[in-house]
């Protein structure tokens, strides 16, 4: 593994021509009053550090740039967020991957940390991939878990603010975990976190401030169930980057 910051650009050219070119993502938005805004940031970025550890020597040659520390945050500013619109954001990482691109680059992933950007991030992708000779992925870091089994809650997702999030910062980031408010469900809840029916996406209005900025019981967490998500998010992305290099090692003159 390769850190873009500490290389030359001969140093550059010379990696692009056969390596890939990682990009984590995350954002600077309320997480409760016990967790840091940068809380999607660190997140994403210890869980590639932890699979590019586990990817070795042996594994892929990858060259992690610095995360972008900005998102698409708009439905945190009722507390505090620095959010990039949709179409900022879109055009930030059309112009991040168009730069790679042109400094040799052919095989770019995109790791994201806030789920706020998933869409825009994939879509960045495949436009990307349209219009440029260049093979193209990205993932959430919770989408490409391995195995289905979390510990305390197999099969969790993220939520925000809550159980999931705040284990993993106690396992990554413990000194950045502050106490936890007390949790007081809603009633009905937010449609955002429980749909009434499966694949739909439902949004309504004020849903973010009404349920405090949190979707679950952060008190539940543990910096043991923490180092269990961590371990698994790090092996399913570890897997998905070997994935990706086996499919497009021979892709675009790469030997």
């Amino acid at each position: 593994m390769f850190e873009l910051t500490h290389l030359t650009w001969r140093e550059v050219r010379e990696t692009a021509r056969t390596g890939i070119a990682l990009l984590p993502i995350g954002s600077q938005e309320q997480h409760a009053g016990h967790l840091p805004m940068g809380t999607d940031t660190l997140l994403v970025e210890a869980v590639v550090d932890a699979a590019l550890a586990e990817l070795g020597d042996d594994g892929p040659g990858v060259v992690r740039l610095p995360s972008l520390p900005f998102g698409h945050s708009p439905h945190h500013l009722f507390a505090a967020a620095v959010s990039l619109s949709a179409p900022t954001l879109a055009a930030v990482l059309a112009d991040i991957l168009g730069s790679l691109a042109e400094s040799g680059f052919r095989r770019i992933l995109v790791v994201n940390g806030h789920g706020g950007n998933d869409e825009i991030m994939r879509l960045a992708v495949k436009r990307f991939a349209l219009d440029a000779d260049v093979s193209a992925a990205a993932c959430s870091y919770w989408t490409v878990t391995e195995g289905g089994d979390d510990g305390e809650n197999p099969g969790a997702t993220p939520g925000h603010a809550g159980w999931f999030e705040t284990s993993l910062m106690l396992a990554a980031k413990p000194g950045l975990v502050r106490e936890t408010d007390p949790w007081q469900p809603v009633d009905p809840a937010p449609l955002f976190d429980k749909p009434p029916y499966p694949g739909l996406t439902v949004e309504r209005h004020g849903e973010w401030a009404r349920v405090g900025g949190t979707t679950d019981d952060a008190s539940l967490a543990t910096a043991e169930a923490g180092r269990n998500l961590l371990e698994h998010r790090a092996a399913g992305l570890a897997g998905a980057i070997r994935a990706f290099d086996a499919a497009t090692a021979h892709s675009h003159g790469n030997q």
